[in-house]
């Protein structure tokens, strides 16, 4: 059975967001334990674009099937895991890219809900953090989404977290987000 489409997050509240994220069920990959069985000939491009031996999947549906049953193992390796079996799957980057935010309230009270390239809807808050990373290439925000599973957060979607970050006039600039301060600076 095809999972359902994502929900229009346009026309979503943030309490919306939050329960949907919330709702979403999704398999116990962390208690699945087959033996690795080798390479999935799959791949995860830095935009979040799905391949599989070196073509674009381009039904949705397919990567948010698939999406669904990654898991990150200790040793940093991406896999895809049933209960029969585990391959590897290369990320170039972080297997989910945040394309879309939306802001509710102020200051410590504000809260940010993303859509992910998958039409997953995450929160940031304290289960879900965001990061900055400085690159070469200027800093990346990230998204902490479930069990070690990150979203690279969007360049225009960086822009908008920026703008929020600079308004709140804090030292140093960041945003809030259901309780939770992330400052804009990079870890070190």
């Amino acid at each position: 059975m095809p999972s359902p489409p994502p929900p229009d997050f346009a026309s979503l509240s943030l309490a919306e967001i939050a329960r949907l994220a919330e709702e979403n069920r999704l398999p116990p990959v962390e208690s699945w334990n087959p033996q690795h069985c080798g390479h999935s000939d799959m791949r995860i491009a830095r935009d979040g674009s799905w391949f599989h031996q070196g073509s674009p999947i381009g039904r949705p549906a397919m990567v948010r099937l698939f999406s669904t049953i990654l898991r990150r193992e200790p040793d940093g390796r991406f896999v895809l895991v049933t209960p029969v079996e585990k391959l590897d799957i290369d990320v170039e980057d972080a297997p989910f890219v945040a394309v879309e935010m939306k802001a509710e309230g102020e200051g410590a009270g504000m809260r940010l809900g993303f859509r992910l390239n998958t039409g997953d809807l995450v929160t940031a808050g304290p289960e879900h953090a965001l990061r900055f990373e400085e690159r070469e290439d200027g800093p990346r925000p990230y998204l902490h989404v479930r069990r070690g599973l990150e979203a690279l957060v969007a360049r225009s979607v960086y822009y908008e977290l920026a703008e929020i970050a600079l308004a709140n006039g804090s030292t140093p600039p960041g945003v809030w987000s259901d309780g939770a301060f992330f400052p804009l600076e990079p870890e070190a």
